[in-house]
Parts: structure tokens; C-alpha cells; sequence
């Protein structure tokens, strides 16, 4: 099976590009412009916020994707569309116009002060297991080497994800 890097998409607050699924959309062809391909896409997903609030409910999607850069270099070229794109660091779990995150790169275990792969919540998240499950059925989690769908089925439904028509 080919190695996999898969990338989660998220935002809850409109752009300058539009609403949610515009940037997200854009935010898209910006990594095919710096070199990274996408080779599928799950649907969009409409997700509450995780912890719980009172802010807007998230749209998310997973790509699997292609770069010739390491996953230090991805990481760098994301968070830079990141912030193009409108995204200001501040508070954790705060609203924001795009959410970037590199969740699996080819199976690599690491931890750095900047880059923790997999992504360490992503086992956690029905938001991302559930299009991960669509975009990569086959995918395993490089440590528990449990699928996506039994990673969901752990979770319970405590966090509502509802697949959008288009």
C-alpha cells in the first residue's frame, strides 16, 4: 500500500475567500502551488466545536495528498497559507477562518516542539475520523494500527458530524 499523507481541513469563520468551504477550496489550490497535490478529498462535514462552545459549528474535510517536501517542510507551507489566509494564533480552540493540520505523514512516529505525528488528537476527533474514513478506508493509525472506522466506533457519538449534501 502506498505510504499516505493525509491532511485535515477546518474552519467556522467566513474569509476573504468566502464562506468556509471557499477557503477551505482555495486553501486547497494554494498546496498545488507550493508543490502539493491533492489526490483525493473527502465530502465537507459540519462538526460542533470540540471542547463544546457557544461559536459557530465547523466545516471539515480530509485530503490525502502528494509533496516532494518532508513533513517539517509541509508543515511550514501550511501554516503559512494559514496565515494568509486570515489564520491569527492566539487562543487554543478559538473560531477561525482555516485550521490546517498534517495528520499522518507515510506512518512517521515523531514528537518535536512543532510537529507531533500522527497528530496526537487525531484518534479523539469524529470530526477527522469520520472523512478520514471516507478519503483513506484502508488507512491505519501508525501506533494503535487501528482503521478509522474502529477508531470511530470506540468514540461513541458524543460529537455530532453530519455529512453535507455537496
Amino acid at each position: 500500500m502506498t505510504p499516505l499523507i493525509l491532511i485535515g481541513l477546518g474552519a467556522n469563520l467566513d474569509s476573504a475567500f468566502g464562506e468556509p468551504r471557499e477557503t477551505l477550496s482555495a486553501a486547497l489550490a494554494a498546496l498545488a502551488r507550493e508543490g502539493v497535490a491533492t489526490l483525493a478529498r473527502s465530502g465537507w462535514y459540519r462538526s460542533a466545536p470540540v471542547p463544546p462552545s457557544s461559536q459557530p459549528w465547523f466545516i471539515n474535510a480530509v485530503a490525502s495528498v502528494t509533496a516532494r517536501a518532508d513533513a517539517h517542510e509541509l508543515l511550514a507551507v501550511m501554516q503559512n497559507i494559514e496565515v494568509r489566509f486570515g489564520r491569527v494564533r492566539g487562543e487554543p480552540n478559538a473560531p477561525r477562518p482555516i485550521d490546517l493540520d498534517l495528520l499522518d505523514y507515510c506512518g512517521e512516529r515523531f514528537t518535536s516542539s512543532d510537529l507531533t505525528l500522527p497528530h496526537p488528537r487525531l484518534h479523539l476527533r469524529r470530526f477527522v475520523l469520520t472523512p478520514l474514513a471516507e478519503v483513506a478506508p484502508h488507512w491505519r493509525h501508525p501506533i494503535s494500527n487501528r482503521t478509522a472506522r474502529q477508531l470511530l466506533a470506540e468514540l461513541g457519538d458524543n460529537q455530532p458530524v453530519e455529512r453535507l449534501p455537496f
